[in-house]
């Protein structure tokens, strides 16, 4: 089941397994479960230090895995490969007494959680969102004996996916109740259960030192700016709620130049390292809801924490645009969906929409195209706005329709999810409908900026923050970069050139600002 190379670097992987662990396979005779027998054996025989045992659990086929002689509280219901494969290999290693890089201070926190909490993930093995959910439960798990995680693969427990209408993942249960749908940090969960977690959090962040350079967003704007700042010897902060932004939705990365071929979270983790490496002061799970300008910057947290600056980048990037029209809201999850990769599968053998003509659109059609029974898109315009390459490669897929001159007007459904579209035809003026069971939206991105509603930064119609050749703002020294500013392309490449010039800028107000201060202060002396 395993290829040689991936063999190979499993056991080497494997040798940092300090302690005797157990793989414990529920199986019976179907495919699946033959070949996770298999997976699980393959494992087994790389080292020395597991076990591998058969026993009968709730779900077949699954496998648990825990330190020798103890009760299991991290399992998969399914076979654990494509994006979740690491995180199998995450759980071998931690069971096996490998110490988790995550932050110290919050695996403390972790151990000392109170109550008993029972997770379930539904995922499916193409999402390249839900292993970091996974992956933080359990690691929850592994730290806390209250804790129990079970990864659930949708497409092979179908039946629970239908009683509980889960259409849309990483899909989160706690002892039965939903808990959380969509991709969430370490910091985010233990912030949703250790009540007072929160407040404790605002009370330490108001205590630190004002910074000079004060990074906000965790995207490529936000790692560039924050590497090219703390190389200056400055004292530097980043402010995320998660490291990665919009690179976490991003699958196939292509033209990043120099690296032909990368995923999202691959590359978020990268920049995130990078980031750490300079020393950079990194606060996760904490979310923009104010800029200041007094004596010094003032950001203030929606925690009630406030961080002070002597300048501020702001890399807040943007997120999904929504249609905005009745429904969307209303079977988000149940049907209507933002990310194909991850969603896609829910829908196989059914019709789906795509509404949006541009490069998104018309890749997630394609990719749609080879799982689903028909896809039909929806452009707004009299033309797709998508690259030719990729429009001739979904013209000439039989099961993809293509509708301009069209304007999305409702999403319909039955109460529980979705089973139908409507849209006007923009030259007849006339309503059409479409029988489907899913909405896939692709047409654009909004800037992450309503926190700054209120300040006097210039913004354009749109939300965009206004800035220079130098990423200043109309603030000064306030400067951003990345998809959050009137920058005109929003490509990763130039967020983090444009994360960098803001970073050399504020550098470079630090220094001019800092001038008249210092000869006051000689002056003063002197006299």
């Amino acid at each position: 089941m395993l290829d040689a190379n991936v063999k190979k670097q499993l056991d080497t992987y494997l040798q940092n397994i300090v302690t005797p662990i157990e793989i414990r396979v529920s199986a019976d005779s179907s495919p699946k479960a033959v070949e996770l027998n298999n997976l699980a054996g393959e494992i087994a025989d790389l080292s020395s230090k597991i076990e591998l045992k058969q026993e009968s659990r709730k779900r077949t086929p699954s496998m648990a895995i825990a330190p020798a002689g103890e009760i299991p509280r991290v399992s998969f219901a399914g076979i654990p490969m494509g994006h979740e494969f690491t995180s199998l290999v995450l759980a071998l290693l931690q069971a096996g007494g490998h110490p988790s890089k995550a932050d110290p201070e919050l695996q403390e926190q972790i151990r000392n959680i109170q109550g008993e909490f029972h997770f379930e993930t539904y995922i499916s093995l193409s999402c390249q969102n839900c292993p970091d959910v996974v992956q933080a439960l359990n690691l929850m798990a592994k730290l806390n004996p209250n804790i129990t995680h079970e990864m659930i693969d949708g497409a092979l427990f179908q039946e629970e996916v239908d009683e509980r209408q889960i259409m849309a993942v990483p899909a989160v249960y706690l002892n039965g109740e939903h808990f959380g749908q969509g991709r969430m940090g370490l910091e985010e969960i233990v912030a949703k259960i250790d009540t007072g977690a929160e407040a404790r959090k605002a009370e330490e962040l108001n205590e630190r030192e004002p910074y000079d350079v004060l990074v906000v967003g965790g995207g490529p704007a936000g790692a560039a700016a924050a590497i090219y700042a703390a190389r200056k010897g400055i004292r530097t902060g980043l402010v995320a709620e998660r490291f990665g932004g919009q690179v976490m939705d991003t699958v196939g990365i292509e033209n990043f130049i120099s690296v032909p071929y990368t995923e999202g979270p691959k590359l978020a983790a990268s920049l995130e390292q990078h980031v750490k490496e300079y020393g950079v002061d990194i606060i996760t799970g904490q979310r923009a809801a104010e800029l200041k300008r007094n004596k010094l910057i003032e950001l203030q947290l929606q925690s009630g924490a406030t961080l002070a600056s002597k300048s501020v980048v702001l890399a807040t990037g943007a997120r999904w645009r929504e249609l905005g029209v009745p429904g969307e809201a209303e079977y988000r999850t149940k049907g209507v969906a933002y990310c194909p990769h991850c969603d896609g599968p829910f829908f196989k053998g059914k019709h789906v929409a795509v509404i949006g003509g541009g490069n998104s659109g018309i890749e997630a059609a394609i990719d749609l195209a080879g799982i689903v029974k028909h896809v039909t898109v929806l452009e707004f315009a009299d033309t797709l706005r998508a690259d030719e390459v990729l429009v001739r490669k979904a013209r000439s897929m039989p099961n993809v329709d293509i509708i301009t001159n069209a304007q999305t007007t409702e999403v319909l459904g039955d109460g529980s999810k979705v089973n139908g579209l409507r849209y006007t035809d923009r030259l007849s003026g006339e309503s059409q409908s479409i029988e489907l069971a899913g909405v896939f939206v692709q047409i654009g991105l909004v800037p992450n900026t309503e926190f700054l509603k209120d300040s006097d930064l210039e913004m354009n119609r749109m939300g965009e923050i206004v800035i220079d050749a130098r990423g200043a703002t109309s603030i000064p020294g306030v400067f951003a970069a990345g998809d959050a500013t009137t920058v005109p392309y929003k490509q990763i490449v130039i967020s983090m050139g444009a994360g960098a010039t803001a970073a050399l800028g504020a550098f470079d107000h630090l220094i001019r600002t800092s001038v008249p201060q210092e000869e006051d202060e000689a002056l003063s002396m002197a006299s």
